[in-house]
């Protein structure tokens, strides 16, 4: 059975931004029932140069699931809440 997955890897340069931009973004994980399987914690790079802040994994059923909850005006509107809050790396990832 496959799914997708959202992973974002956020930088944050102001902390109460972001802090509203979760509130608008948890609640359209709730609108869309996402699991979310990684948000925030410990982080240890084993390999590379990559040094990632701040690690989020939403899972969903399919991308298309995945992109109506990007595109939904719920999330729209928390992604205008955390315009200039940091820098988000996000992609969306086809998975089992």
């Amino acid at each position: 059975m496959t799914c997708a997955y959202i992973i974002a890897d956020v930088t944050v340069t102001n902390a109460e931004q972001m802090a509203a931009y979760r509130v608008w973004s948890t609640q359209a994980m709730q609108e869309f029932g996402v699991e979310v399987l990684v948000r925030g914690g410990a982080i240890e790079v084993l390999e590379g140069e990559w040094s990632p802040t701040r690690i989020v994994v939403l899972k969903f059923p399919s991308i298309a699931a995945a992109r109506t909850y990007y595109d939904s005006a719920t999330y729209t509107h928390a992604r205008q809440v955390r315009e200039g809050a940091g820098v988000m790396r996000m992609v969306v990832v086809e998975g089992i």
